[in-house]
């Protein structure tokens, strides 16, 4: 199946160390070649790239590891297609408007017997049953709460609700975020981790390059880091249980509602 890298920062920071490893499982490392794709929120706004090649064949893949952009939440996905075709379409994450703010979403996993009645304010474009299950979170979380964005506490609670009983369809690890606050649950695997001060040099497991992190940062400085399997050898990752959802901000994951 697919695989998911998410990042969460107190202060903008960029992704390269991570996603040059993260990539390399789009095809090399690993056989995720069914495409691939990055989302990036800066403000209001959101930077998108998406590829159907594989990440390790991209070029628009090596853009983003020799440009660093910074963003304190981020949104990866390497794709091995279940459903749907490899197409520009399909390519995970998905963008979406609700409450006047873009929410980015990717899935890993694989929904058996999933077709929710979507009233038309969010359609599919593509055929996966991950932008299906994307646009019916959306509704249902407008149909909560309205035109209003609610407290950071009801949405996470509406989200612990409504995620089990997608996931009852199949594997469910997903990522959602709309800039302020990043959402993720396991049902098979997901491991994250915080770097904060003091920072030590990681080493990657997918490629050989290491970042001596106290050279590059500021002790204020806080980062999660979100992947389905752990990107470096000599660093602590705390596996998600299965069926948990947890909520990040200003990189922690924060206590439940």
């Amino acid at each position: 199946m697919c695989q998911l890298l998410g990042m969460n920062c107190n202060v903008p920071t960029d992704i390269v160390f991570s996603f040059t490893g993260f990539a390399m499982r789009g095809g090399r490392t690993d056989t995720h070649h069914d495409g691939w794709g990055i989302a990036f929120f800066e403000g209001a706004g959101v930077r998108h790239f998406v590829d159907h090649q594989a990440a390790v064949d991209s070029p628009v893949a090596t853009l983003i590891k020799t440009y660093p952009i910074k963003s304190r939440n981020v949104i990866a996905h390497i794709r091995k297609a279940t459903q749907g075709e490899v197409a520009l379409e399909n390519c995970h994450p998905f963008v979406r408007e609700l409450w006047g703010r873009y929410w980015v979403f990717a899935h890993n996993g694989d929904l058996k017997e999933f077709a929710p009645l979507l009233d038309g304010a969010f359609r599919p474009v593509g055929t996966t049953d991950s932008e299906r299950a994307f646009c019916y979170l959306l509704q249902e979380l407008r149909r909560r709460f309205g035109d209003a964005r609610p407290a950071l506490a009801a949405l996470e609670a509406a989200l612990a609700e409504l995620v089990p009983a997608i996931a009852a369809h199949g594997t469910f690890n997903m990522m959602l975020s709309d800039g302020t606050a990043l959402f993720a649950h396991c049902s098979t695997s997901l491991h994250y981790l915080v770097r904060q001060h003091p920072f030590d040099t990681a080493i990657l497991s997918d490629e050989d390059v290491r970042v001596d992190f106290s050279q590059v940062t500021t002790p204020n400085d806080r980062v999660a880091i979100i992947v389905t399997q752990p990107l470096t050898t000599n660093e602590r990752w705390t596996a998600f249980a299965p069926g948990e959802l947890l909520c990040f901000v200003d990189g922690l994951p924060q206590p439940r509602p």
